[in-house]
């Protein structure tokens, strides 16, 4: 079993001083990564950026000229409260959403069975024409363009458990019949969107399934949702890829979220996920860093899907685990009846 590994030692150089979203994150993975020795079981690639055209697949070509102006600028531009860019930023940006076309590259070229994108700034939150909520460009969304057009892919299956609705990457395939989005979230919760009846547009009614959890909701509940509404929807799509966005602020530890899913919960959706794939395309999924702010939580969660992928039955969880109280049984019921599970 081989999976690719794909980061870039840029990732940090994007670095807005007392951001959650901070180069932190990637360091402490990387230092995790090698202390255990699971990198060096891994296949390490570095990607290249993404180019023009891979980037304006799904975004603007409005706003790409924009985020490229950012380049040229002596001061940070501001896209939102949240969200600014450097002039380094887009270069890196462009590195961050290469990262993922190379993991794919990697799976659909027969390097690997699967992979793990460890990148920095995440993606799931920019839409069409604009940078919002930490996040430049769509990473996951291009990677998923990308696997249409140069291989071919008829049917891209995208889950994202990352504690914030993805709703960069629904905007994106709202219309499309080709990609399935699934996203469990805390709701009400930024950015607001995620409600249970946004289920998708035209030839895309359907193809886009919203989980919104209420704050407090732990692995119980994940698990639930996961066995009752992901594993049905999967199966009745028969995708042919499986990308995850991978954010592990749904963590009980978590500073920016209110949920209380343990690094030993997270690795149930991760195993999840990997059977799923097993069963359903042959094994291809990958993996792509979303949120999580806690770099201890991160580093972690990152460390047990390399184990998980590797099929290594370690897991690690330092922090362990917290009761939750949420019930998700008439949630579960909502979905079924909405989406015909």
């Amino acid at each position: 079993m081989t999976t690719a590994y794909i980061t870039h030692p840029d990732y940090i150089i994007h670095n807005i001083p007392g951001h959650p979203e901070r180069p932190a994150r990637m360091t402490a993975t990387w230092q995790l990564l090698e202390k255990t020795g699971i990198i060096h079981r891994l296949l390490c690639l570095e990607p290249q950026p993404a180019t023009d055209e891979q980037i304006l697949a799904v975004h603007t070509k409005q706003y790409l000229d924009l985020l490229n102006l950012c380049a040229t600028q002596d001061r940070p531009m501001r896209f939102d409260a949240d969200t600014t860019a450097l002039p380094e930023t887009p270069a890196v940006a462009r590195l961050s959403a290469g990262g993922v076309i190379c993991a794919v590259d990697a799976v659909c070229k027969g390097q690997a069975q699967n992979g793990l994108a460890v990148v920095r700034p995440p993606g799931h939150h920019a839409i069409p024409g604009r940078a919002m909520g930490f996040c430049f460009l769509g990473n996951i969304a291009i990677a998923a363009r990308y696997l249409q057009q140069q291989y071919n892919i008829q049917r891209v299956m995208i889950v994202d458990y990352d504690v914030h609705h993805g709703n960069g990457t629904q905007e994106m395939f709202y219309a499309n019949d080709r990609v399935l989005f699934i996203s469990t979230h805390q709701y009400p919760f930024y950015p607001g969107t995620g409600a249970i009846d946004e289920i998708g547009t035209g030839k895309g009614t359907g193809y886009t399934i919203n989980i919104p959890l209420p704050a407090g909701c732990g692995d119980d509940e994940y698990k639930h949702v996961f066995e009752q509404i992901i594993w049905s929807a999967a199966r009745r799509f028969q995708p042919e890829f499986i990308l995850v966005s991978a954010g592990f602020d749904a963590h009980w530890n978590d500073p920016l979220a209110m949920m209380n899913l343990s690094l030993s919960g997270y690795h149930q959706l991760d195993q999840a996920l990997i059977d799923m794939a097993d069963e359903l395309c042959e094994g291809k999924i990958v993996f792509v860093t979303e949120g999580g702010y806690d770099t201890q939580v991160f580093s972690h969660g990152v460390l047990n899907i390399a184990y998980a992928l590797s099929k290594e039955t370690t897991v690690s969880d330092p922090l362990g685990s917290v009761q939750s109280y949420q019930g998700v049984t008439n949630l579960i019921h909502q979905l079924r009846s909405i989406h015909q599970l």
